[in-house]
């Protein structure tokens, strides 16, 4: 209609989201938009209303991870945080988790105390990079999600299969470019996650992103204030790409850290792979259990989670002989991600400690 846009084509014009300018005409903030049906019309010269959210947070709300990940502990982390251990924030002035992923326990720690120091790693190199760029160029960052988001919204059906597809083709084109724009890698891993199947990473052998897209009709990819908060959050965290045991010369008698590895599958079929191209298996796990008493003995705290072998095989007593010097705590955790239905639900997982 001539002299009319729609909420589309006002989010680009605009540069923000599609749900933004949707929520925008609700709230009557754009002159002379009107309904035509069901769709929201908007004039072609209206003004932009003024959104100060892109310049400043709210400090009373609270940092929430920015990725979907298996394996999250959002869900469990009412039953984490009685397993911190007593003087955190006091005696104990440093955080450390050495297998971030997408850091539930830490956005927790960072929200409720003022420690000295904090530093996360994962071996995940891209995952790594997404945590950086949100820390340094977070304004940029937003804008390009803004852009992928726009454009998913407005797509439908074969034409938003087809962007997908797109989008994981340039970032899988990136990663293997040592110069590659680390905002744009950072914006693709987001758009992806927030998009694809289930919310997976998941690799292939050649260190390839390959999950489906999902089926979500209208997906949240850029949260512009929760990565406000979470960039803001950043700017006091030591941030590294490797292996755990990289962290530990910062590891000392005042630090608390938490090891949330990938789980060690509760049978042989399990349907999840790997984060990265190099899988996690029994020796990776005797390997960590070992770096985990190492310190241990230079005192510093330390949790750890991981699932419980006994759920499918009340023999196996693998986590409790490899830790048997340290306590073993069993608790209910519900099962995030599997491709069957019917098995979601309550499982036992093992928090292990030594305090």
């Amino acid at each position: 209609m001539t002299g009319f846009m729609t909420a589309s084509e006002a989010a680009v014009k605009w540069n923000i989201s599609h749900r933004r300018v949707i929520t925008l005409c609700n709230e009557n903030r754009i002159e002379g938009v009107g309904m035509l049906g069901k769709m929201w019309i908007i004039p072609v010269d209206a003004e932009k209303p003024i959104d100060a959210r892109t310049t400043r947070y709210d400090e009373t709300v609270n940092a929430k991870p920015f990725l979907k990940w298996a394996g999250g502990k959002g869900q469990l982390l009412d039953t984490l945080r009685t397993y911190y251990p007593e003087g955190l924030g006091t005696t104990i002035t440093k955080y450390c988790e050495p297998m971030v992923g997408a850091g539930a326990v830490l956005f927790d720690i960072l929200n409720n105390y003022d420690l000295e120091e904090i530093l996360i790693s994962d071996s995940n190199a891209e995952l790594i990079n997404t945590y950086n760029e949100l820390k340094k160029n977070a304004s940029e960052l937003i804008q390009l999600l803004q852009q992928f988001e726009n454009a998913h919204i407005a797509k439908v059906n074969e034409d938003r299969k087809e962007y997908y597809y797109s989008q994981r083709e340039m970032y899988n084109s990136l990663i293997e470019k040592k110069n590659a724009n680390a905002t744009l890698k950072a914006a693709l891993f987001i758009y992806l996650n927030k998009t694809c199947f289930n919310g997976l990473y998941r690799v292939n052998r050649h260190g390839q992103f390959n999950v489906p897209m999902g089926s979500y009709s209208n997906p949240t990819i850029c949260d512009i204030e929760n990565l406000l908060l979470v960039a803001k959050k950043l700017e006091k965290v030591k941030i590294i790409s490797g292996d755990y045991k990289q962290t530990e010369k910062f590891i000392d008698d005042k630090t608390f850290v938490y090891f949330d590895p990938p789980y060690r599958p509760l049978s042989k079929t399990a349907e999840f792979t790997s984060y990265t191209e190099a899988e996690f298996n029994d020796n990776n796990q005797i390997e960590l259990a070992e770096f985990i008493k190492m310190l241990v003995e230079k005192g510093a705290k330390v949790l750890a989670s991981n699932s419980d072998p006994k759920n499918t095989n009340p023999d196996d007593n693998f986590f409790d002989d490899l830790y048997k010097q340290l306590k073993i705590e069993r608790v209910s955790a519900k099962r995030a991600i599997n491709s069957k239905g019917s098995k979601r639900g309550t499982v036992s997982e093992l928090l292990i400690c030594n305090y």
